[in-house]
């Protein structure tokens, strides 16, 4: 049996005519002065049951809370124009990318609660077609780095090679010549200090990570997945934790099949970010600055007269 996705207390109802208003796909209707879902498949943006002032509407493919385990979670809504901007710009500027870390483990509980968190985001036609990778412990992590740093490293013999790069350059582009300019250099010393040293220049010491993939079918998969991983870079910031994006290991594992298999990405899932997490080993006093930027504004109403 096919479970419902909305239902509507006909006995709660009262008609108001709001959540047929405001329904994108318009499948809900007004019939004897009382709302109506048609049974056409929707998206379920829930905008239906958010809206409802009777709560009159349920829907029970969906859960109206997140589980989380190690804040609070509070229902009310915030809205619009009634939070503490000045606050919530401060949060936003507050945050940073942290290279040093502490050697203390994050409670998985605050991972998985981060996840959750990741999932408020918007997503295209709310299909919510991301998913997440959690590696909980610094051991997680250095595997992880071990295989990004052995893909670099073949990458590297590949674009030392100058007769190679004349002949990506012919056949595919340059490629291979603009990583050996721009990152070759970086990429070798990087390599070189973890060998010798121990210095971990990939993940800077962060005791966990996680992995946000989209799948490819959804309408916008690298939008919904990066939309969830700013919630989670702000998320993280607020719980006390530093976070870093790390785009090499990104792109490695794009390219590198096995590493998918690794960190069980299935094929129909690309990956669009890895977060480095951990507690930050340093404190930051000020804001960090930003070029200044001056908007194009195109008043395209006047133009066309």
């Amino acid at each position: 049996m096919v479970q419902e996705q909305i239902i509507i207390d006909r006995q709660k109802c009262t008609g108001c005519g709001v959540c047929a208003a405001i329904c994108p796909y318009r499948v809900i209707s007004m019939k004897d002065g009382i709302a109506e879902h048609s049974g056409v498949a929707c998206f379920l943006c829930d905008h239906c049951r958010a809206v409802c002032p009777q709560e009159a509407i349920t829907t029970p493919l969906q859960s109206a809370t997140l589980g989380l385990v190690t804040i609070e979670e509070k229902s009310e809504v915030i809205g619009p124009g009634t939070s503490n901007v000045p606050a919530l710009v401060a949060l936003m500027r507050s945050r940073r990318s942290c290279r040093n870390y502490r050697d203390k483990t994050v409670p998985l509980a605050m991972l998985l609660d981060l996840v959750k968190i990741g999932t408020t985001a918007p997503s295209g036609t709310n299909s919510q077609g991301w998913n997440f990778v959690v590696l909980p412990s610094r051991e997680d992590v250095l595997v992880l780095g071990s295989m990004v740093s052995n893909y670099y490293r073949k990458l590297n013999r590949m674009a030392a090679n100058p007769l190679l790069r004349g002949l990506v350059k012919i056949f595919g582009g340059d490629s291979l010549g603009r990583y050996y300019r721009n990152y070759f250099a970086s990429v070798a010393e990087a390599l070189r200090q973890w060998d010798e040293q121990g210095m971990d220049r990939l993940f800077h010491g962060a005791t966990a990570t996680i992995l946000i993939t989209g799948r490819k079918t959804a309408s916008c998969p690298a939008e919904d997945a990066l939309l969830a991983t700013q919630n989670i870079l702000l998320a993280a910031h607020a719980m006390g934790l530093g976070c870093c994006l790390i785009g090499f290991a990104v792109e490695a594992m794009r390219r590198a099949g096995s590493m998918r298999q690794k960190v069980e990405i299935p094929d129909d899932e690309e990956i669009y970010s890895v977060i480095a997490l951990g507690f930050p080993a340093v404190a930051y006093y000020r804001h960090a600055s930003r070029k200044l930027v001056e908007p194009r504004i195109v008043r395209l109403a006047t133009s066309r007269r």
